[in-house]
């Protein structure tokens, strides 16, 4: 009588667990889909030129997230935290103001300044001035992370968490064209609110591009087509980009670190507190 018992509960269990899971996934791609909801199209015609989101070389890292199969063997490697590094160059813009007059710090003090910022969520509003974590003794970013990159990655904290990240799912969604487009609309006019987007690209099932980059910049180029400028973690010495392509409703990697031009998807992330 145990047994069956055993056996009849743990079926219970198994299918409360598949329905849990399946809502899960439906609200996730819900939540996705509405962020790009209600999104007016934009072209060169109507769209106002303004400034960066951020300034690539200075509010960037100046470390790359290193890739495991262009440095086997080398010791330390830091590798898969593209999704951390981006996310914490929205966190830095938003909670962080550096004063280069301010005496500098030891390495132990700067970690803690770091985690200071990053313990803040990144789409939460950004703070006055006056309650910002002051980072002393560095006028950017980049000055920091070259000078104290240690303490920066330690600051930064693990990466365990955004490679398990309920959402990251999403990579085996088909293409669809008016999400996309939506999206490329929606990312336009968050640069003009002075907000980088982070988003995740890929290009799967082939097993190239499971990524972050972190979208500040962009131009109108063609007939409707939109180039973005990104910041890639993968290669923090020059601006990645990726295409809008008006016409063919999907994005291209123009130029992202390690990848092949060609059609990719794109996703928002890290902009509520649900994805």
């Amino acid at each position: 009588m145990g047994a069956i018992r055993f056996r009849d509960d743990w079926g219970t269990i198994k299918t409360l667990a598949t329905s849990v899971l399946a809502q899960l996934l439906t609200l996730s791609l819900v939540l996705g889909l509405a962020g790009c909801a209600s999104v007016a199209h934009h072209d060169a015609a109507s769209t106002p030129t303004v400034a960066p989101a951020l300034a690539f070389g200075r509010d960037t890292f100046s470390f790359p997230n290193e890739s495991l199969s262009k440095n086997r063997g080398k010791p330390d490697l830091y590798n898969n935290y593209c999704f951390v590094m981006a996310r914490a160059v929205t966190q830095f813009q938003r909670f962080a103001r550096f004063d280069p007059l301010a005496p500098r710090l030891d390495r132990a003090a700067y970690a803690e300044r770091v985690r200071q910022v990053v313990a803040r969520a990144p789409w939460r509003e950004p703070l006055p001035a006056d309650e910002r974590v002051v980072i002393p003794g560095y006028a950017s970013l980049h000055e920091l992370s070259r000078d104290e990159e240690a303490a920066v990655k330690e600051g930064i904290g693990p990466r365990f968490w955004t490679l398990v990240h309920w959402t990251n799912w999403r990579v085996v969604l088909p293409r669809w064209g008016w999400h996309q487009e939506r999206l490329a609309d929606e990312i336009v006019e968050e640069i003009q609110a002075h907000r980088p987007v982070q988003l995740l690209v890929t290009n799967f099932p082939v097993p190239e591009l499971n990524h972050t980059v972190l979208a500040y910049d962009y131009h109108h180029v063609g007939e409707g087509d939109v180039e973005f400028l990104v910041y890639d973690p993968n290669d923090p010495y020059v601006p990645g980009v990726i295409t809008f392509e008006r016409a063919a409703r999907r994005f291209v990697a123009t130029r992202l670190f390690d990848t092949e031009v060609g059609g990719i998807r794109a996703y928002r992330m890290y902009y509520g507190p649900l994805i």
